[in-house]
């Protein structure tokens, strides 16, 4: 595969409860924090997979109904750990980003997407047709605030199935060549959200599979310890949750030379994650 380069970082964090997350863990608030990737790429320059949590946040939660939604989910954010204030102080602004790959439309995944408004969008066809169907009043209920999305958002969306090669996989049927290049393959991971995808990359110094909200903690693909029940409340589909998670477990054990990359996985990410961001680390 084409090398590319990669930092991983976060944009704010949210609390969950531990024996939510994992069934007979301790009810202990942990953080989730909100995972971003920023990605060089030679010929398509900077690219964002998810935009984690911006002080918009506490903006579209101020009235009912999606005030419940922020007396559901504690979210801290501030400015300075914003994406586009990371960006700045490595000389980036927010209209170098020419790129955005959202995994899914949760809020913590797309909270930053008003700041590139220079960039095209890519997502699946079917995490949008999702939020299209979502009743706007209760869209909250399934995790999506609807005010984070740009405004011309639909001016500047491509959807992955619509522009790249299908690649055959030997565990999850196929895969997207998203720039048609082999620089950066997309996957299906549907369950915890309609439409879910994960991306695998290759740097020069590792291979990564972020697999957004396939699971929450590394024990899950690794020993099948599944979440709490309770989350089916709010999860698209448990079957297909469950379908993904035995399939990067498969990937884990097919693949070991792959870093596999839950988004809220402190247990994972906080051995990645910088101060500051760094492409020559990862």
């Amino acid at each position: 595969m084409k090398k590319i380069k990669l930092s991983l970082n976060y944009a704010g964090f949210c609390f969950a409860n531990g024996k939510h997350v994992v069934r007979g863990d301790s009810k202990k608030d942990i953080k989730f924090h909100a995972l971003f990737g920023l990605i060089y790429h030679p010929e398509k320059s900077w690219i964002l997979f998810d935009t984690g949590y911006t002080e918009r946040f506490y903006d579209v939660t101020k009235t009912y109904p999606n005030k419940i939604y922020a007396y559901a989910t504690k979210v801290i954010v501030t400015k300075d750990c914003e994406i586009k204030n990371q960006l700045q102080q490595i000389g980036l602004s927010p209209s170098d980003i020419k790129h955005v790959i959202i995994s899914h439309f949760h809020a913590d995944h797309i909270g930053g997407l008003k700041d590139f408004n220079e960039a095209t969008m890519y997502c699946s066809k079917v995490a949008y047709n999702d939020v299209l169907k979502s009743n706007d009043f209760f869209a909250f209920s399934k995790g999506l605030l609807k005010d984070l999305i740009p405004f011309d958002f639909n001016q500047r969306l491509v959807f992955i199935e619509d522009i790249a090669t299908i690649k055959t996989d030997n565990i999850f049927d196929f895969s997207y060549d998203l720039f048609n290049d082999d620089s950066i393959l997309v996957y299906n991971l549907p369950g915890h959200a309609a439409g879910q995808i994960g991306v695998y990359i290759e740097t020069q110094k590792n291979n990564y599979f972020l697999v957004s909200d396939s699971c929450w903690d590394e024990r899950a693909y690794k020993l099948m310890l599944l979440p709490n029940p309770i989350v089916k409340l709010f999860f698209d589909s448990w079957d297909d949750y469950k379908s993904t998670l035995i399939k990067i477990s498969e990937f884990s054990s097919t693949y070991p030379n792959v870093l596999i990359v839950p988004t809220h996985c402190s247990k994972t990410t906080s051995r990645l994650v910088s101060d500051k961001i760094d492409l020559n680390v990862l």
